[in-house]
Order: structure tokens, then C-alpha cells, then sequence
């Protein structure tokens, strides 16, 4: 086991080392972005990853407060389902209704690995191959998708 100070750590230095793996990689509009902090331009769209000593996530989370209002935006995503799983090459697990960590509703769209050791240094190569063409590939639907949400903006 790993003590608090050592989980922390060893969390903060593998995202650090993500975030230099994936500098000089553009956005797909060939802007310098910052892949670990991606900002869709959407209140309440969030692209996130998530990795702990079990298993690694990556997708798309909508955590609008009012429930409906989730629900569009959700209904919307699947009207671009096809973008998205052309861009990924995959299907991914679509959630209508579940919660975050902090036991707030949400919807999700994602992606897993299972198993998977973040605080295995050894298992860090399988987490950047996890994370890169995925966290690539989301910024290229989502250069294309964002605008079927202007008018939920």
C-alpha cells in the first residue's frame, strides 16, 4: 500500500508527465492546447480522464445541475454518435444517468482500461497509449461537433 503523500505524488507526476508527452501535439485545428485541462467552450462539457490503481477512463461528461437540460445536451450527443465513433474508430459506453465521484447526477460518453495500475510505473506506457489517440481523437470530433450545440449554448 501507498501512503497518502505517495498516491498523491505519484498521481501528480504521472499527469505531469502526460501533459509534457502530449505538449508539442496540436490541436486539430493546429493551436497549441492543453490536453489535460481541455476546454470544449461548453459550460458543463467536460472531456475527462480519469486512472487509479485499477483502472483508467476517458470520455466525455455532462454535468449540467438541471436534470432536462442534461438530458438535451445527452440527446445532442447521440445525434453526432456517428462523428464520434468515426473519429475514435470505436464504440463507446454511453450513460444517461450516473454520478461523479462527489455523488453528483451526471451523463457520460466513455471509454475504459481495465486493469491498469497508475502508481505501477510500468503500466504508465499502457496509460499514455490509452489516453493519447482517444484525447486526440475527441479533439477532432469535437472541432467538427461543437457547432450542433449553438443553439443550447
Amino acid at each position: 500500500m501507498y501512503s497518502k503523500t505517495e498516491v498523491t505524488q505519484l498521481r501528480q507526476a504521472f499527469w505531469t508527465t502526460f501533459g509534457q508527452y502530449m505538449a508539442p501535439v496540436p490541436s486539430a485545428e493546429g493551436l497549441p492546447t492543453n490536453w489535460i485541462n481541455y476546454k470544449t467552450g461548453l459550460k458543463h462539457v467536460y472531456f475527462r480522464m480519469h486512472a487509479d490503481g485499477r483502472r483508467a477512463s476517458i470520455g466525455i461528461e455532462l454535468t449540467h445541475p438541471d436534470a432536462g437540460i442534461r438530458e438535451l445536451f445527452f440527446e445532442q450527443f447521440k445525434e453526432v454518435r456517428r462523428w464520434l465513433e468515426e473519429a475514435t474508430g470505436e464504440a463507446w459506453t454511453w450513460e444517461p444517468e450516473t454520478h461523479d465521484a462527489n455523488g453528483q447526477p451526471i451523463a457520460r460518453i466513455y471509454q475504459e482500461l481495465a486493469p491498469v495500475n497508475l502508481f505501477n510505473r510500468d503500466d504508465w506506457p499502457r496509460l499514455i497509449s490509452f489516453f493519447k489517440p482517444r484525447l486526440v481523437a475527441l479533439d477532432e470530433f469535437w472541432s467538427t461537433a461543437q457547432y450542433a450545440f449553438d443553439d443550447l449554448r
